[in-house]
């Protein structure tokens, strides 16, 4: 079997370089945890849990989110909305939307404490696909001393870990051709806060870390309909570079300036929403509308690397969650409810098959897969949490619901130090063993 374990551990140390030194092994301090891979070194969570079994904890959340939770040292926070668009049946008044951000003693699952930041308009209605993820679906990062959140057109919002306000950034109130809302979570790269604001104002800005004056901003059209998450990634000893993924292309731009490095040409055109992740300097995109696929290209160079960095492409594709890599393999379920995974090396399918049960209609899936212990977690919206094992085979080995819980789960979970953090539309649970 084709590993990339030497790759990813070095993709994990480049993560812990370039993060700073308040990131540790058993922290979550981003979406989709350190090097925004979706893996954790964790071998004791449970398989299975409900509401009477390997529950550690739940709190009631003030309002709803499809933002991830982050964990640093013994707190997790997590990011929720109210006011307007809950319930789904009655919209509301558009001028009481305000987002929360929200801090849980991960030990006692107690709310420390829980800060409100007033929605700023003009905002986007809550129609179409923006109901289907709300106001509030951009995961926090933090640098172990402060946490900072992005709340679409109301800004980009620091707060220290004592629930201090420090500072508010206006990052556009712009909207894209769909009006879909804001999607892609913060990242940090050394001093800076680096936000995609495709949906505010069609730019990709960078912010600093202890005032959040702005340090450059780039913008363009191409942002349109680019939803995800960009990557700071390791091309070699001496250089990283800002990789972002977007209708037709992917940039290289050098992060502390902003300035293009290279771009590479692609067929997946329409919306973008999986984040970009990377193995060493290898990029895997995935995304498109109708023309939906996926490829792997090589990082770094300069100017145009379309014929150069292209290591594979594939009609196999994830429309909102973003695959894990895993062992050489990488793992999804897509929107419409199909398990899939595919050779990293080539881009082959390995097996695609649906998952039986799943609720009909809408999109049964937007979390992103994790992985610990070999074996996957998935949250489905509606009906529970599918965890499968990491082989070429698919072999669901339990779904796991809690019963009392009707709401949307849209998060993609946090694991860290053998807890798993999910995040439905009114609850923070913690699930762990008993014998962690």
């Amino acid at each position: 079997m084709y590993s990339n374990r030497i790759p990813q551990r070095w993709m994990i140390l480049a993560a812990c370089l370039w993060f700073g030194p308040w990131s540790f092994a058993a922290d979550w301090t981003q979406f989709r945890g350190a090097g925004a891979a979706g893996v954790s070194n964790d071998s004791k969570l449970p398989p299975r849990w409900s509401e009477t079994e390997n529950l550690a904890w739940k709190v009631a959340l003030p309002g709803a989110g499809s933002s991830s939770p982050i964990v640093s040292g013994d707190k997790v926070f997590v990011t929720c909305y109210s006011g307007y668009g809950i319930p789904k049946a009655d919209e509301g008044d558009i001028d009481l939307l305000q987002r929360h951000l929200v801090c849980v003693d991960r030990n006692r699952g107690e709310v420390l404490w829980t800060k409100t930041v007033p929605g700023e308009q003009p905002e986007d209605k809550y129609q179409g696909h923006l109901a289907d993820h709300g106001y509030a679906s951009n995961t926090p990062v933090t640098d172990g001393e402060r946490v900072y959140c992005f709340f679409g057109k109301s800004g980009v919002v620091a707060f220290d870990f004592a629930g201090k306000q420090l500072w508010k950034a206006n990052i556009g109130k712009e909207s894209s051709s769909r009006r879909w809302g804001s999607g892609a979570s913060l990242i940090l790269h050394k001093d800076l806060v680096i936000v995609n604001a495709s949906e505010e104002s069609q730019s990709i800005r960078a912010l600093d870390k202890a005032t959040g004056q702005e340090r450059w901003s780039e913008i363009s059209p191409s942002l349109n309909l680019a939803y995800g998450t960009p990557s700071v990634i390791a091309v070699n000893e001496n250089r990283a570079d800002l990789v972002v993924a977007v209708p037709g292309e992917v940039w290289g731009l050098d992060p502390e300036t902003g300035k293009s490095r290279w771009t590479a040409e692609h067929n997946l055109t329409g919306n973008i929403c999986p984040s970009i992740f990377s193995s060493g300097d290898e990029v895997f995109v995935f995304g498109g509308f109708r023309s939906a696929g996926s490829l792997c290209l090589k990082a770094g160079g300069e100017g145009d690397v379309t014929q150069t960095a292209l290591k594979w492409s594939s009609r196999n594709s994830s429309y909102v969650a973003t695959p894990v890599l895993y062992e050489g393999h990488l793992y999804w379920i897509d929107d419409r409810g199909q398990a899939f995974c595919i050779d990293a090396k080539t881009g082959e399918l390995v097996y695609r098959e649906r998952i039986a049960d799943l609720t009909e209609g809408g999109r049964p899936v937007y979390a992103s897969p994790v992985t610990a212990g070999g074996m996957i977690y998935v949250p489905t919206r509606w009906d529970g949490v599918l965890v499968y094992a990491t082989q070429e085979k698919l072999e669901i080995l339990a779904r796991n619901k809690f019963e009392g819980d009707s709401s949307d789960f849209n998060a993609t979970p946090a694991l860290s130090d053998n807890q798993m953090f999910l995040r439905s539309d009114r609850f923070l649970y913690c699930v762990a063993a008993k014998d962690r």
